[in-house]
């Protein structure tokens, strides 16, 4: 007989006991809300969010979905994707293809841009650690046969509340970011980009803040 599996524990982040605002989730203290607006782009951003990040107060995907309008997050799943995000895959009016490094076993997938004949671009980025996203893209089987799109950038990574060991492993804000630059949508690239700016800067500033008072 096949049991249900348990409920999930939620997960609990450094910092879950900090009163943040609802809107940007940022502690009360640093709310960017003011800046928090959506303006239209060429393509969508679709995030396939591993369930850590969705509870993390420093994940940069909610940075897209609060700036750039289509964006849509779906939390990943190894072998039972949501009905929603196949559903979406499926969608003639889209043409989706995932956002990853090229390498040699796919490079028969990798292409350099997407859309035409009327269909919207779509950017699915795996939103995770780098270790967590290469999970995603080798054992997610139902995104097998997509193509593979590489950001095309010089850019090194701004991102400070979680340091990579290579610079050029961009935090999920700013590869969509490049991808736009990559698109031809500036203006859309420049919003997003002094959006997660703003949020570097507060976050960092209050990770100051706290570490003044606990040496108090």
């Amino acid at each position: 007989m096949k049991m249900d599996n348990p409920p999930r524990k939620p997960f609990v982040a450094r910092g879950s006991g900090v009163l943040r605002c609802e809107g940007c989730r940022l502690p009360q203290e640093v709310c960017i809300c003011e800046w928090r607006y959506r303006v239209p782009a060429a393509c969508q951003f679709w995030l396939l969010t591993h369930r850590y990040e969705l509870y993390k107060p420093t994940n940069t995907g909610r940075l897209i979905l609060d700036s750039i309008e289509g964006t849509r997050i779906f939390e990943w799943s190894r072998t039972e994707p949501s009905d929603e995000l196949m559903a979406a895959l499926n969608d003639e009016r889209y043409a989706p293809c995932l956002v990853f490094p090229a390498g040699d076993d796919y490079q028969e997938r990798m292409v350099h841009q997407v859309g035409g004949e009327g269909r919207i671009p779509v950017y699915i980025i795996l939103d995770g650690t780098w270790r967590q996203a290469r999970r995603m893209f080798r054992h997610s089987r139902y995104l097998q046969h997509l193509p593979v799109i590489e950001p095309q950038t010089d850019r090194l990574s701004r991102y400070q509340l979680r340091r990579s060991t290579i610079d050029q492993h961009l935090c999920t804000a700013e590869v969509a970011v490049a991808l736009l630059e990559q698109v031809g949508n500036q203006a859309a690239a420049d919003h997003l980009e002094g959006y997660f700016e703003r949020f570097n800067r507060s976050y960092i500033a209050t990770r100051r803040r706290w570490a003044k008072r606990g040496s108090e």
